[in-house]
Formats: structure tokens, C-alpha cells, sequence
């Protein structure tokens, strides 16, 4: 996996504080929370589609392509929390609490379980190949 730079890291550690942040102060119903999740998500997800892997194990590149689908939820998650402000889409009262409504959170959760099971997998991929060299 190509390794991010120190400026890169940074950027990628505070991106997922943010999140916390953002997802954890929306319980308090905290009006700027959204806007919070959504710049750490977009600056996680950046940086984290920055790391890319060259190498020939299928394995591996297979649990990339389940972690971009896990920054796929969390940029979903993020449209949702923003939506979740009120009804931007136009919808019927009843489609909207049916289908966007706190909809982020089930969203949210997919995203966390593919992101952790892909970066356990990868980091337990590349110690195997590390040794096989």
C-alpha cells in the first residue's frame, strides 16, 4: 500500500475525528454536526482514496475495492445527515420519514463494519506478504 505523506496523515486523522465529532454531536441534535461529519468525511475519504495498492495479490485488492465502497456509505452518510435537516428533497411527509429520516445511521453503521473489516483483512494481507519476500 503506498503510504501517505505526514501532511496527508494529519489530514486523514483529524477527517476522522471530525466524523466522530459530527456523528456523535448529531445525538444532542446539534444544528452544525452535519457540516462537521460532512468535512471530515469528505477530508477521510480523500485522503484515504490516496492510498492505493500496485501489487499483484488479488486478496488484497478485492478488500479495496469493500473499502471504497465503505467511503461510498460515508459520503451517503453524510448527504443523509444533511438531509436529515429537513425535508430538502420535496418528498411527501410519509416518504420522507420512511426513506430519508435517520436513514444516516444505518448507513453510518454499514460503512464503520466495511471499513473495519477491509482494514483488518489488508493490514493481515500485507504482514503475509511481507513475510513471503
Amino acid at each position: 500500500m503506498k503510504q501517505l505523506s505526514k501532511v496527508q496523515s494529519l489530514v486523514f486523522v483529524i477527517g476522522a475525528l471530525l466524523m466522530v465529532v459530527g456523528a456523535g454531536t448529531s445525538l444532542l441534535e446539534w444544528g452544525s454536526s452535519p457540516y462537521i461529519y460532512s468535512i471530515g468525511a469528505i477530508a477521510f475519504v480523500s485522503m484515504q482514496l490516496q492510498q492505493r495498492y500496485e501489487g499483484p495479490n488479488f486478496v488484497i485488492r478485492r478488500l479495496r475495492r469493500i473499502m471504497i465502497m465503505s467511503d461510498i456509505c460515508f459520503l451517503l452518510a453524510a448527504v443523509l445527515m444533511l438531509a436529515n435537516m429537513g425535508n430538502v428533497f420535496g418528498l411527501s411527509q410519509i416518504t420522507y420519514v420512511e426513506y430519508v429520516y435517520n436513514k444516516w445511521v444505518i448507513v453510518l453503521l454499514v460503512a464503520a463494519i466495511l471499513q473495519l473489516y477491509s482494514t483488518h483483512r489488508i493490514s493481515h494481507e500485507l504482514e503475509k506478504e511481507a513475510k513471503k519476500l
